[in-house]
């Protein structure tokens, strides 16, 4: 029985879209150079891809970045 839930378990996490395991990240920073330094510095320290979602600049930089692994 235990085998039989270990693979339904292996089975279901694997049909599992890749969306499931993105996180969404956000920084703010001076600039969008230094936004998106940070923004991949914690891409790096996950190990995962990153893609820039949103960036709003005012006095000050705001963005948002999707985390994939």
């Amino acid at each position: 029985m235990k085998t039989i839930k270990t693979f339904v378990s292996v089975v279901a996490l694997s049909l599992m879209s890749a969306g499931a395991f993105a996180q969404s990240i956000s920084t703010t920073a001076s600039t969008l150079d230094s936004a998106e330094a940070k923004i991949a510095a914690k891409a790096a320290e996950q190990g995962a891809n990153y893609k820039i979602t949103s960036a709003i600049v005012n006095d000050r930089v705001h963005m948002t970045a999707q985390l994939n692994k």
